[in-house]
């Protein structure tokens, strides 16, 4: 959000220290926020506020296959694409939702919750500064089914990483 609310900061960092190394510090500093945020998650006391319904887990996996997908449409450069103008913030979007059906307790509904919202507010402030989308051409669809191969890859590199964690994420039902 800083590039939107706080222009001016990183006009005055790349200033002092250069584009390269002011991108740098940025990504220190998203990357140290992203490690806090997983270390208070899981350092956080559980608060149940609700109870997931059963099988709230397996639907958690059939969304995580879009929301990765979204994830990679603007990189991938295939033929969607061109049909969604915030791919990667509707992929966290629904990732976000669909942590929030499996985690029903405070640090959940925090951080999943927080994160969905970050990335609506991000759609509406890119949306005032840049003005009406200007629609790319789309790609080759080729790009598309490679996006769905890596997809899969990726959920199935994310799920090991789920039990590297101690959390079978294939249970149905965690609440």
């Amino acid at each position: 959000m800083v590039k939107r609310l706080a222009p001016n900061l990183r006009r005055d960092l790349s200033t002092a220290l250069g584009e390269g190394p002011s991108k740098g510090i940025i990504s220190l500093i998203i990357l140290a926020s992203v490690v806090l945020m997983f270390l208070g998650y899981r350092q956080a006391e559980i608060i149940p506020v609700y109870t997931p319904f059963p099988g709230a887990g397996h639907l958690n996996n059939l969304l995580m296959f879009p929301a990765l997908y979204l994830m990679g449409v603007g990189p991938a450069g295939g033929r969607l694409s061109a049909k969604i103008r915030h791919p990667m913030l509707a992929g966290i979007i629904v990732w976000s939702f669909s942590h929030l059906l499996v985690n029903g307790d405070i640090a959940s509904i925090v951080m999943f919750g927080g994160l969905g919202l970050w990335a609506l507010v991000q759609m509406r402030l890119i949306n005032q500064h840049e003005g009406p989308w200007e629609v790319p051409m789309p790609g080759n669809s080729l790009q598309d089914w490679k996006l769905a191969l890596m997809t899969l890859f990726i959920f199935v590199v994310i799920a090991g990483i789920h039990w590297l964690f101690d959390h079978n994420p294939f249970l149905g039902t965690y609440g």
